[in-house]
């Protein structure tokens, strides 16, 4: 049984209330072309995404996007940046926090969808207009992406997702980088049928209406890591993992061949510390291959201002209620090491 609890307002409705400046659009528009310019090859610095695992308090995301704008400055010859905003959070159980899009206020355990989604677009507009980088968020309910599409410069699909219908039909209606993760079994032939999916033109259903889209030549794969059947963390950001996606890749004939690597999860066995030397191995990597280095776009980086987590009622200002992440001192040596490496 399913009981309704109250009536939501619809995506234009939240649009129409809090719009996205149309100065800020412009801006956009341009980050978007960096992005998919990287993507097919044209501008050859690397994509970096980073930020908290959640998005969980607007304050300190602000003030932590603003201390990553000031590095992505000096680096923005070799690296471009982007803020991972993450505001929804899959939960392997179906229990605990589920990101601002549930609950605007993580220390309130009521579920306030209305707040949270105004809350949500109120923040990632904050964030761009404060630090001027744009943001990235994940695509966890196709249904729902409609109340922050417009202001998102990126989405990621992730790997409880990727195997799912609906995210790759909808993957394909978008004209913006999309990240597709592996799927958590680390299936590569599920994760290039995904992308092929999404690079397709459909016809289906959505919300209210039978629409079509014309595919989208900019959806790519993220490499994640695996965990078997006993629950154990499977790494794949080696050069042998990468290469042989890069195979499979073009054997399928896929647009713009193109992988992010994620340097936490499993292939860092959520140990948040070992991010800097992933990312360090992955750009050695790139110097021993000019397919390697062609191929890897860029990483996927989880970081806050304090190293770790934290239970969801702790109070410690900028450290992350979910996944542990890498604080923000280590963050920036990690960026500032990463361009002085990128060819």
């Amino acid at each position: 049984m399913i009981d309704i609890v109250k009536p939501v307002m619809t995506p234009e409705q939240v649009k129409e209330l809090e719009p996205f400046p149309q100065e800020l659009k412009e801006k956009k528009a341009h980050a978007e072309k960096a992005m998919k310019d990287i993507l097919t090859g044209k501008d050859k610095r690397k994509l970096f995404i980073v930020g908290p695992c959640s998005a969980d308090n607007e304050d300190a995301v602000c003030d932590y996007a603003c201390r990553l704008a000031r590095v992505a400055e000096k680096v923005k010859d070799k690296i471009y940046v982007l803020v991972r905003v993450y505001t929804n959070k899959p939960r392997t159980r179906g229990e605990g926090y589920k990101g601002m899009f549930h609950s605007p206020d993580p220390h309130n355990s009521q579920t306030d969808i209305q707040a949270g989604i105004l809350s949500l677009r109120k923040m990632h507009m904050r964030v761009i207009a404060e630090s001027g980088l744009f943001t990235a968020d994940e695509m966890l309910y196709p249904d729902n992406h409609d109340y922050i599409e417009d202001v998102l410069a990126y989405i990621a699909v992730g790997a409880r997702s990727s195997e799912n219908q609906m995210h790759r039909l909808v993957a394909s209606g978008f004209d913006l980088p999309i990240g597709m993760k592996n799927p958590m079994n680390g299936s590569l032939s599920v994760l290039l049928n995904s992308i092929y999916a999404s690079q397709i033109s459909n016809e289906f259903k959505y919300r209210d209406m039978q629409v079509k889209t014309y595919g989208n030549p900019f959806v790519h794969a993220v490499l994640r890591g695996a965990v078997d059947v006993y629950g154990n963390n499977i790494s794949n950001y080696h050069y042998e993992d990468v290469m042989r996606l890069y195979e499979l890749y073009l054997s399928e004939k896929l647009e713009n061949p193109a992988v992010i690597i994620d340097t936490n999860h499993s292939n860092s066995g959520k140990r948040p510390l070992e991010q800097p030397r992933i990312v360090n191995e992955v750009l050695n990597n790139t110097h021993e291959s000019d397919d390697f280095d062609k191929f890897v776009k860029g990483f996927l980086i989880e970081s806050y201002i304090e190293d770790g987590n934290q239970p969801q009622s702790g109070g410690v200002y900028g450290k992350s209620i979910t996944d542990g992440c890498l604080g923000w001192q280590r963050t920036e040596r990690l960026l500032l090491a990463a361009a002085d490496k990128i060819n």
